[in-house]
């Protein structure tokens, strides 16, 4: 399709109202998130080019993307409604454009946003927000992320370990056991009270441990010792159950280290399946939004721009408020990650092809 005048000109209005939300909104959020964390900067002695350029210039694209598809909605409810106002929907309309044929440029400014923000969730944020975390634990928080309890997990076929609570910070876990399981006989069984990694080696060394092996002829074969060191196919990065730790992943990554988790038999890998969906769902949500906005805003009323941006913000936040109750349940086991993060985008589509039927032709 050749874009038109009118094409261009509301997809400069779209593009050009979406980056000075955008900016406007991140410069505000600069400013509370600096003087909320200036005393630890203080405090921790943090570097002024580490705050900028490690933390700072890291910060910005990460939100910026965060929120796209809540500001791609509240920058087409803003212009559009300015339009109506100013009479220019009406008289686009009257020329003889269909709204169907008014809708393209909205659906082509949509389409650049959503794949502008699904690049940059996926391939080029990640590696940014490893330097962003490692600025945080460094300069930031005082305690790093505490590590997984009660863990269970197949690290190759027929071998399993167990672990009463695993400390990622002093990469040591409790009560642990090694199980060998051939067909359906105990092949050897090795208990230990802790387990400690070291990364110097790459070796695992079993503090006060007890094997107890199987052999074909029957019986059992008891050993104990003091300390054993062995190398076991299960690194510490394994048992880190920190909430930022899939956004340091790129797609490929996050795709491979979820296959990998599955093949071991880990149970407790939903957060990271939603963060896979919600990498395709959340960008592309921005079309759904686009399409409520438009069908909402390109109507005049008495209210004018303010009742449009008013209702526009309460079906942002109820977008928002869908959306981390749906994650809640399948983080809980009771619902798909992939039905969670799709469910909000199914239903906002239902209300905008409503809204879209209604809207002024």
């Amino acid at each position: 399709m050749i874009l038109k005048k009118l094409d261009l000109y509301i997809l400069k209005k779209f593009l050009g109202t979406f980056f000075f939300a955008i900016i406007l909104i991140l410069s505000i959020s600069i400013v509370f998130d600096l003087a909320e964390k200036i005393d630890d900067f203080l405090e921790t002695n943090a570097p002024l080019k580490a705050i900028i350029l490690d933390y700072y210039k890291n910060f910005i694209p990460y939100f910026a993307n965060l929120f796209t598809p809540l500001f791609v909605f509240i920058s087409v409810i803003f212009f559009t409604s300015k339009m109506a106002y100013q009479t220019e929907i009406i008289a686009i309309l009257s020329s003889g454009v269909s709204f169907k044929r008014l809708m393209y440029p909205y659906f082509l400014g949509a389409a650049i946003l959503t794949a502008f923000s699904f690049v940059m969730g996926g391939y080029i944020i990640p590696p940014a927000n490893k330097v962003r975390i490692d600025f945080e634990n460094t300069y930031i928080k005082k305690i790093r992320e505490t590590g997984m309890s009660n863990i269970h997990m197949q690290i190759e076929p027929g071998l399993f370990i167990y672990m009463r609570r695993f400390s990622s910070f002093r990469e040591r876990g409790d009560d642990f056991s090694l199980e060998k399981i051939e067909g359906k006989k105990l092949m050897f069984k090795i208990t230990a009270k802790r387990v400690q990694y070291d990364s110097t080696e790459n070796k695992w060394t079993f503090e006060n441990y007890v094997r107890r092996d199987f052999p074909e002829v029957g019986g059992m074969i008891l050993t104990k010792g003091e300390k054993m060191d062995t190398v076991v196919n299960m690194k510490p990065a394994d048992f880190v159950e920190e909430r930022k730790f899939f956004e340091t992943m790129t797609n490929p990554e996050l795709d491979s280290y979820i296959k990998e988790q599955q093949e071991r038999g880990v149970g407790n890998i939903e957060p990271y399946l939603i963060e896979k969906h919600r990498r395709i769902a959340s960008p592309f949500s921005a079309f759904i939004l686009t399409l409520i906005g438009v069908s909402l805003a390109s109507r005049k009323t008495r209210g004018g721009m303010g009742l449009h941006i008013g209702v526009g913000i309460a079906l942002s936040f109820s977008y928002i408020l869908f959306m981390t109750i749906s994650t809640t349940f399948a983080i809980n086991g009771n619902l798909s990650p992939m039905v969670a993060t799709w469910i909000p985008n199914f239903v906002f589509a239902a209300v905008g092809i409503l809204l879209y039927h209604r809207a002024p032709k």
